[in-house]
């Protein structure tokens, strides 16, 4: 079975209040359908980075946050994890405020999972960035997962598709 790092941001708008704002609000759609109908279909893993950031903020958010990951299993992190982030952050292909977007992106490489599950698409599923933090992980014998939103996972060959009929 496939397996799935689900980052902090997919926990985020699966549990946050529904959106007024029609970007957050589809997004909120597309991942609770891809929770509901297709993540039975991956084994989905975390880090305790997802962990430590799902619990911040609101007390009862938070708590939601985590009672919707708990269960899934959490992939370990150690030093090497650490210091291959900070390599990519030392090669100024995320800034040092997205520490965090690369723990992330190197914990799911170190444990060579299949697919990264974000909305991050600032530092994370950013099409002018992967290929360069792909060459960035292949040089050190690390393979990027396929990096991707819930919208791209969900099986559904009508999903998205516009007639022009």
């Amino acid at each position: 079975m496939q397996t799935v790092y689900i980052e902090t941001s997919i926990i985020g708008y699966l549990r946050a209040r529904h959106s007024t704002l029609i970007p957050s609000a589809a997004r909120q759609i597309a991942t609770r359908r891809w929770w509901d109908e297709e993540r039975h279909n991956y084994q989905l893993v975390v880090s305790p980075y997802v962990v430590n950031e799902a619990s911040r903020g609101s007390p009862t958010l938070a708590g939601e946050r985590l009672a919707a990951i708990d269960g899934i299993p959490r992939l370990a992190i150690n030093e090497d994890v650490a210091n291959m982030a900070d390599r990519l952050l030392a090669s100024a292909l995320l800034p040092p405020k997205a520490r965090l977007d690369a723990l992330h992106i190197c914990t799911a490489a170190y444990h060579g999972i299949d697919y990264l599950l974000t909305w991050n698409c600032v530092h994370i599923a950013n099409a002018r960035i992967l290929p360069r933090i792909r060459n960035f992980l292949t040089d050190l014998g690390y393979e990027l997962p396929v990096v991707c939103t819930p919208e791209e996972m969900i099986d559904d060959p009508t999903h998205g598709n516009l007639d022009y009929d």
